[in-house]
């Protein structure tokens, strides 16, 4: 190998380590801000609070998601990295703390602590993603959205196994890989520039309508993806399953869905998204519809193809949303991503009456409907423009 040759991959394997990098704090920070539906059938038992409740308390840690867009704005005006190292350290010392809660509203103020600090992770993290990417953003997108969906596929049944072992009180052993982690973080997440006041401002008018459609797609599909995560363990277990065994049903879903989130990022670099994106909901609302109606291994099947439909949209949407705002692409990061789980968030705990009256698979009739819905938005949404990557 000459020098030249050298020269020229040096820089390649430096982003190919430091995207390494940036996956493992994903999975660190997506893992501990996720991992509660895999163990609230036990905290709903511990602190006898109804099933109704279920959807309220996903709302409390889901909501701070919401913030992500002004969380994205200030990070584009800060610059740096702190805002990644932040998140990082919040989310895991709010999910250390889950199981020491003791009421109803100390669970609450846990769960606000976890979804603020997630939402201070996402926005400089993805925006520093994409700059890893260079001419590759769909790719980067994926290797790094891979570890956070292992980390909310993965951390639920390691939850509820702690919980059937050693108990609630123990959760606090899941923060230990972050601590370990976060003093190498600030070398490996990239330093972004700080916006300038004379910056190109944001065109509003020109973004308001493919932004406005580009939420209210990703707000329903996040909000099948919550409502399965919430209410399919609370179905089992109250069908008299165990508590792992509804874990797992989470960590089917989420972790196979990986093969969407990487088939999706790349496929997009090549072909577009309009097309991925119809086909992938088209297929999830189906899927959705199987799960509810099968029984036995064809449950698992379905489980593990909707969540392979579903993350294949989750790299391209937040593409989308940063190529509608070149000006701010940690905002468009938030808006696709944290707006449209807040607004999942708050569909999760309207559904949790209709669990408590009807049993935990009728939210999920709902959200399936939520899911039909997406098919007509994403016709509508702006393709792939290599320009603008």
């Amino acid at each position: 190998m000459d020098a030249a040759t050298t020269t020229a991959t040096a820089p390649e394997r430096t982003h190919t380590v430091r995207l390494t990098g940036m996956s493992w704090a994903h999975f660190l920070n997506d893992g501990a801000a996720n991992y509660l539906p895999g163990v609230l059938p036990a905290i709903l038992v511990s602190l006898n609070l109804s099933v109704a409740l279920a959807g309220t308390i996903m709302a409390a840690l889901l909501m701070g998601q919401a913030l992500q867009p002004l969380v994205g704005l200030l990070a584009d005006r800060l610059g740096g990295r702190v805002m990644i190292a932040l998140g990082l350290a919040g989310s895991s010392l709010g999910g250390a703390l889950v199981g020491l809660t003791t009421s109803f509203w100390t669970l609450v103020a846990v769960l606000v602590l976890i979804g603020i600090s997630n939402s201070f992770f996402h926005p400089q993290a993805l925006a520093g993603v994409r700059r890893l990417g260079g001419d590759r953003p769909g790719t980067a997108m994926s290797v790094f959205l891979v570890g956070g969906e292992v980390g909310r596929g993965v951390w639920p049944a390691i939850a509820s196994w702690v919980v059937v072992e050693w108990g609630l009180g123990y959760l606090w052993v899941l923060a230990l890989p972050a601590l370990l982690t976060l003093p190498f973080l600030f070398g490996l997440a990239p330093h972004l520039p700080p916006r300038t006041p004379d910056a190109t401002p944001i065109q509003w008018r020109r973004h308001i309508g493919p932004l406005s459609r580009l939420v209210a797609f990703s707000a329903l599909r996040s909000l099948v993806i919550l409502s399965v995560v919430t209410y399919v363990p609370l179905m089992w277990t109250g069908a008299g399953g165990s508590l792992t065994t509804g874990a797992s049903f989470i960590t089917v879903m989420l972790v196979i869905g990986v093969i969407g989130n990487v088939s999706g990022g790349r496929l997009s670099d090549r072909v577009g998204r309009r097309p991925l994106l119809i086909g992938a909901m088209t297929v999830s609302v189906a899927m959705l519809a199987a799960f509810l109606l099968a029984d036995g291994v064809w449950l698992w099947i379905a489980l593990g193809v909707l969540g392979i439909c579903l993350f294949a949209t989750l790299p391209l949407g937040i593409l989308i949303a940063q190529d509608i705002l070149p000006e701010n692409r940690s905002l468009g990061s938030g808006l696709a991503l944290g707006l449209s789980n807040g607004l999942a968030a708050l569909g999760v705990m309207a559904l949790g009456p209709a669990a408590a009256a009807w049993g935990p698979a009728a939210p999920l009739w709902i959200a399936l409907a939520g899911g039909a819905v997406t098919v007509p938005l994403a016709t509508g949404l702006p393709e792939h423009t290599r320009q603008a990557a």
